[in-house]
This record gives C-alpha cells, structure tokens and sequence, in this order.
C-alpha cells in the first residue's frame, strides 16, 4: 500500500485552517485506498505524529520527521500560508527524491509572493490592480483612496485591509507589515468576487470545473471568518456568461503554466465591467467541507478521493 506523508499545521496564522484541511485529505487518501501518515507542525514548528511530539525542539523534531518522511512513498503538504506553501516542504520533499503532491517549490515561492504573481501575469497580458510595492523602511506613500493594503506573502486575507480615509493608511501599512515586511498599496477594485480550481491530471492535461463566486459587501475584506463561518454569499456555479468564463480559463491556465504550477492551484479574479482582473493564487487551496475548490472539484466529476488519487498519481508520474 502506497504510503502518503501528510504534513498539516504550521506556523501560519491559519494553522487552524490547515489542520482541517489535512484531516479531510487524511480522510479521503484512506477512502482511495492509500495509507496516509500524518504529520502535524505546530505553531512553534515543533513536528508531531500521531503519538505526540518528535522531540522538543523544530530542528531536532524535523531531523526525527525525516525519518518518518523517508519511510513514505509521496509526501502531500497541505500547508496555508508561509512557511510552507511558499515551497518550503516541496524543496524538502525534492531534496529527499521523494514525489511532493502540488507546485515545486520555485512555482509555490512565486505564486506566494503577491507581486511577483502580478509581475508575471502582466507579462501574460492579464490584467492586475494597479499598485505600489512598499519595501521594508520605505515610507508611505501619498494615494487617493479607496485602496487595498496587503502584506506580499500572505494567504487568506491575513494583514488585508481596505482604505477608505488617507487617514488610516498609515495604521493599515503596520497592520500589513505584522504579517509580512513586504506590503501592496493597490486600487480598490469593483468587481465580482470569482474563483477557478485548476487541477492537472496525470496525463498532463489541465481540468478547470466550473468556477465558483462569493459575495462580499462593498468595501469589506473576503477574510478566513467570512471564508468558513458561512456569512459569505455563494453562487455556485458562478452566474456568469461564456465569453467571460473563456476569458478566466484562458488566464487561469496559462498563469497556471507560467508560475511553474503543477498539480492543483487556485485562482482568484474580480470580474468588471472592464473584464476578469486577477487578485491573487493560492497553490494549496483548502481542503475543508466548507472550502471552495473540493466543491468545484466534485462539480466535474473529482469527489475528494477521487482528487487525492488524481494528485497523487500525478505527482508519482511526473516523479
């Protein structure tokens, strides 16, 4: 029986979320017939199996993970947020020769990295929020409300905020640079919140199930509350025409491509009058009930065992 290193948690703000995620993944790799080992780093890095703690300490915890990580056939890290889905288990997983589940560690890196995802989908000829990069020490900057504050490399909305008043903009740069150095001043933009699973089979080809929308009250924030405490609006599948949705495949796949992406990502736009504009990826989206892309997933025909199997076997191929 294949044996699936399944490592959850983290030190990120949403290690909450992530152990949830890894459960159900847990879940579903026993239902397709795999032996899963869980692994769990908690919020000071220290590794845990099923029996408690590796050791005291993350390095010497690590070093002991090591071994249970070799003993595995394929290593699935369903981690949110940095460190770890900037591709941090992946490059682990590559040096040990192990086949990792999801993006390598250059694409995950990337992808994680707000303004360097921008960087690259301008390139693509897709359209991103105008903004200015903030650097450590940098001042702020004079701007026009109303704006997004965001730190570069953080997920789930963590450190968000919009700007209405110039006033509070300096208060929301701090707030930013709490979970990241690095922070995006950007345009507010209006538009419809829209997202896109995009799974690569083992065949190599790219599935894009229907996309999924949620809506959120002008001006606020589609923050890790609102994504699983159920207040958000879902429409499912998004109402949105077919020249529209031609146009978010289109640059789902090929940011998809060009990040380096391998095995599952998920793509967030905002639809305008203008067109899709995208808002950021995530290259492990959750995995929990109520998270969007098993829902997608299952909507083309990939129930939660059925995608781990596919992930799976994609990542032993290209192993």
């Amino acid at each position: 029986m294949t044996r699936v290193a399944v490592v959850g948690g983290g030190r990120s703000p949403e290690h909450a979320v992530s152990l949830r995620s890894a459960a159900a993944v847990v879940a579903a790799l026993a239902a397709a017939g795999y032996e899963p080992v869980p692994l769990t780093i908690d919020r000071a890095g220290v590794w845990s199996d099923d029996a408690g703690a590796l050791a005291a300490t993350p390095a010497a915890s690590l070093a002991a993970g090591l071994g249970i990580l070799a003993s595995c056939d394929v290593v699935f890290p369903v981690l949110h947020g940095a460190p770890g889905e900037d591709g941090a288990i992946a490059a682990l997983a590559d040096l040990a020769g192990l086949p990792v589940v999801g993006c390598p560690a250059i694409g995950s890196a990337i992808a994680m990295d707000k303004h360097a995802t921008k960087a690259v989908a301008v390139s693509l000829g897709i359209a991103v929020a105008p903004g200015i990069l903030l650097l450590p020490g940098d001042a702020v900057p004079a701007v026009t409300p109303p704006v997004v504050v965001k730190p570069t490399t953080a997920g789930s909305s963590v450190g968000v905020s919009v700007v209405a008043d110039a006033d509070d903009l300096g208060a929301a740069v701090v707030a930013a640079r709490e979970a990241g150095d690095s922070v995006l001043v950007e345009s507010y933009v209006r538009g419809r919140e829209v997202q896109l699973a995009v799974v690569e089979r083992r065949d190599g080809s790219l599935l894009v199930p229907p996309p999924i929308e949620y809506g959120v009250a002008e001006g606020a924030v589609f923050d890790t509350s609102r994504k699983y405490d159920g207040t958000a609006a879902v429409r499912f599948p998004a109402v949105i025409d077919d020249a529209t949705t031609a146009a978010l495949v289109d640059a789902a796949t090929r940011l998809f491509r060009a990040l380096g992406c391998r095995g599952l990502s998920r793509f967030d736009f905002f639809v305008t009058d203008g067109g899709p504009v995208l808002n950021e990826v995530n290259t492990m989206p959750g995995m929990t009930p109520q998270s969007g892309f098993p829902r997608m997933c299952r909507a083309a025909g990939l129930d939660l065992p059925d995608l781990v199997d596919e992930l799976v076997r994609t990542a032993v191929r290209r192993r």
